[in-house]
């Protein structure tokens, strides 16, 4: 098979599974006659029909709020919110209702909803094209969080999105839609749930996602040459996380970093800096370190790589916590 994009991956997923299942459905900004902003579902219009593919208006709200419904009632809708900094208009009906929507009726009704949605920096985008603020989602309890890092991960990760009955937010790196070519590793889901290490080591551990992940094995193969080796996990899944990837490799290396590209204060690193001093504690070297965006709104072109995490950043690390 021809190696594939992200976008590519993407784009094969949601045809495969509008082949494999006729109640799901795509709804968007320019989904249909325009393919969407990265031209994800280009082509599906022509493939599917309007009934499927389905234009929206310009109102998040009302884009969410009615796959909600379409959800309840029986489809599998596939909504995409054009960057995830658009979305906060329709965190009322995410989070109120959404998140939910299966608690509230007793397990009567289910919310097989899954948002897709751009995110992060890297593309010279202005205000509000390169949030990171999954932590508001993984901090919401009925959301699942999903952020693949390959075309191949991509691919599977989405099948099983738009196969499970909750709702799932799935978060797509923007900066490496393009960026980066693969063959298809098989064409079956990816269960959800389920880290990968990137790259094997003993010395430290990187824990990162989405586009993250590339910077991190790019600091990985620098201090490489210094001898040492550093483990790259790729959460893929945010929530549910798969701890045991996380602390087994803790375990084994002594130290670990955590990587995104959010603002530190109050970001998943956090979280996963807990996780491991209250179930591995015993096994630290070193204090677990964050390599994180600043507290500040990501800044526009000129000054974004001042703000993201970078190899140079990420080794700086690694050296402080062998050191220690």
């Amino acid at each position: 098979m021809e190696k594939l994009t992200l976008v590519q991956a993407i784009n094969l997923a949601l045809s495969e599974e509008m082949e494999r299942d006729p109640g799901v459905v795509v709804m968007g900004e320019d989904v249909g006659k325009d393919g969407g902003v990265f031209r994800a579902t280009l082509g599906l219009l022509d493939r599917f029909g309007g009934e499927r593919v389905i234009d929206t208006p310009l109102s998040e709200t009302g884009i969410i709020g009615a796959a909600i419904g379409m959800a309840a009632y029986g489809l599998t809708p596939v909504a995409e919110i054009q960057f995830l900094g658009f979305i906060y208009s329709a965190m009322e009906q995410i989070i109120s209702h959404a998140a939910r929507l299966r608690t509230r009726t007793k397990g009567r009704y289910h919310c097989p909803l899954v948002i897709r949605t751009p995110y992060g920096g890297g593309i010279h985008a202005p205000e509000h094209h390169s949030e990171s603020s999954e932590a508001y989602f993984y901090h919401t309890p009925g959301i699942k969080v999903v952020v693949p890092s390959t075309p191949s991960d991509a691919r599977g990760l989405l099948k099983s999105a738009i196969r499970d009955p909750d709702p799932v937010l799935f978060l797509e790196p923007a900066r490496i839609y393009r960026s980066i070519k693969e063959e298809m590793k098989g064409d079956d889901p990816i269960p959800l749930g389920e880290a990968r290490i990137a790259r094997s080591g003993k010395d430290i551990t990187l824990i990162a996602w989405g586009a993250m992940v590339h910077t991190a094995l790019k600091s990985a193969e620098a201090v490489k040459k210094e001898g040492i080796e550093a483990e790259v996990i790729d959460l893929r899944t945010l929530y549910p996380m798969d701890t045991g990837k996380i602390l087994s490799s803790i375990e084994k290396t002594g130290r670990g970093i955590v990587v995104h590209e959010a603002p530190l204060k109050g970001g998943l690193g956090g979280e996963i800096a807990a996780i491991i001093q209250e179930k591995a504690l015993l096994y630290l070297e070193a204090p677990v370190l964050r390599v994180a965006g600043f507290n500040t709104p990501i800044p526009l072109p000129k000054m974004e790589q001042v703000y993201l995490p970078s190899p140079e950043k990420i080794t700086a690390a690694i050296y402080q916590t062998l050191r220690y």
